[in-house]
């Protein structure tokens, strides 16, 4: 049965509205403390679960529920402050803890807030440990179990803030590439009034980096608004006009970055898979023989990969996918066009610090980012998407298949076709990359007529 809480990233909504509502999120903390308590006691302690979030101004209250379910539980609830998901990823796995919890819509804007759950691995909990605590949330013997057990006190823990933040930033800074001097280069962090806006300067700072922070001053609400990877463009600007060598946009809770050259040129996931590869190939520490990318990665990061000797594997959008694939097949390197980057020798979740780290560090070795991916020519990529009123098989289809294997055949080795429908929505997305912008146009126009025609709502 599918999940009716918890998607692809944690659960999402509006505060205050179903399901993150104070009852069901007290629920959603009572049945992942009934959960770890299950598992056993670690060393005889109680379950300690990491909770931290990003600047939303619900998220207080929000991450207080939490705690309340995992205090009735009887498991204990240490609070990370304001604190990036990979962050929180990444104390989970190395200091003990026996879960996380990221409070986090992450590019949503703020008035959206989410629960992700994370792991004792670091990682996201298997889908089935996922339905296992959906069910203990959703049934009504488990909100009566959390009603008789309200009364319980545990202990919240709201000391330690900056420790941690310490620990996960000591970790950061170990993970630049060898050789690699910062000291004194030029760096403007776009924070997105996120999880980012103190941890990235003061990162950036402890390595010597001269930085211009913007959008570094959150208030509650102005979250995502106009900055950060998605809307780079005021980072790209202030890079040319503070004579940077480097510019970073992260989103609200810093999973992912998008960069700038010194002359403003927009680099997003695809450059920073074809600069951090080759890198790690000329320097053996390259693993598993291919780079991992999403159905999503631009024809052109496979061309100029293939001329490195390089190969790209390519997986459903989501990091789920490229994270299982990456496991699967023991590649250390891995991530998506959206700024969603995995380095899995060194973290073991898509992290834009780490990246921010990674990708200043190689310049600092290698020279100018622009030089780096200059050879990586961006295919014209156009993306529909189509409402639908049912979702059978595409190739059950006759119109769909004729059309699309119509496309296929035209565009050859010259360009690419993608047509899935959304996992979330009830719509078909059709997808056309190729090296002239008009056969885009003719083939993604050709294929959403013919989904219209066929299953069109």
């Amino acid at each position: 049965m599918a999940k009716q809480l918890f998607g692809t990233d944690g659960i999402r909504g509006i505060p205050g509205e179903y399901p993150l509502d104070d009852a069901t999120l007290e629920r959603v903390g009572f049945a992942l403390g009934e959960y770890l308590l299950a598992q056993g006691p670690k060393k005889g302690l109680l379950p300690r679960v990491l909770i931290g979030r990003d600047t939303r101004e619900s998220g207080p209250h929000v991450a207080e529920q939490i705690e309340s379910g995992l205090s009735a539980a009887g498991a204990e609830a240490v609070s990370a402050g304001v604190l990036t998901t990979p962050g929180v990823a990444w104390l989970v796995s190395r200091e003990g803890f026996s879960a996380g919890v990221v409070i986090s819509a992450s590019h949503n804007p703020y008035h959206d807030n989410g629960v992700k759950l994370i792991s004792a691995s670091g990682m996201k909990f298997p889908d089935a440990v996922e339905a296992k605590i959906e069910d203990a949330i959703l049934a009504a013997k488990g909100a009566a179990k959390f009603d008789r057990a309200k009364g319980r006190k545990g202990k919240i823990n709201h000391d330690g803030d900056e420790k941690l933040h310490e620990d996960y930033l000591a970790g950061l800074r170990e993970a630049v590439f060898p050789g690699s001097k910062l000291a004194g280069m030029k760096i403007v962090l776009d924070c997105a009034n996120g999880a980012a806006s103190k941890l990235a300067p003061q990162l950036f700072r402890s390595l010597g980096a001269s930085v211009t922070a913007i959008n570094s001053e959150p208030d509650g609400r102005n979250i995502n608004t106009g900055c950060g990877s998605l809307h780079p463009e005021g980072m790209q600007k202030r890079v040319v006009e503070a004579g940077a060598a480097l510019g970073v946009a992260f989103d609200g809770d810093a999973d992912r970055a998008i960069f700038a050259t010194a002359s403003g040129k927009r680099v997003d996931g695809d450059g920073v898979l074809l600069a951090a590869g080759r890198y790690l190939k000329s320097t053996g520490k390259l693993k598993g023989g291919a780079i991992v990318g999403t159905t999503m990665a631009n024809l052109g990061l496979e061309r100029a990969l293939e001329k490195s000797g390089l190969k790209l594997t390519r997986t459903d959008v989501g990091d789920r996918y490229v994270l299982e694939e990456m496991q699967r097949s023991g590649a250390n390197l891995g991530g998506e066009q959206s700024g969603h980057i995995l380095f899995l020798d060194d973290a073991t979740t898509g992290d834009g610090m780490l990246t921010a780290v990674k990708m200043a560090s190689l310049v600092s070795i290698a020279g100018p980012l622009e030089k780096l991916v200059a050879d990586l020519k961006i295919f014209p990529q156009k993306i529909v998407n189509v409402k639908v009123r049912a979702k059978p098989p595409l190739e059950s289809l006759p119109e769909v298949a004729r059309a699309l294997k119509e496309a296929e055949g035209a565009l050859g080795k010259s360009g690419r076709v993608v047509l899935r429908y959304s996992g979330t929505e009830p719509l078909a997305r059709v997808m056309i990359e190729a090296e002239r912008e008009e056969d885009v146009e003719r083939w993604t126009e050709t294929l959403a007529l013919a989904l219209r025609s066929a299953i069109g709502a």
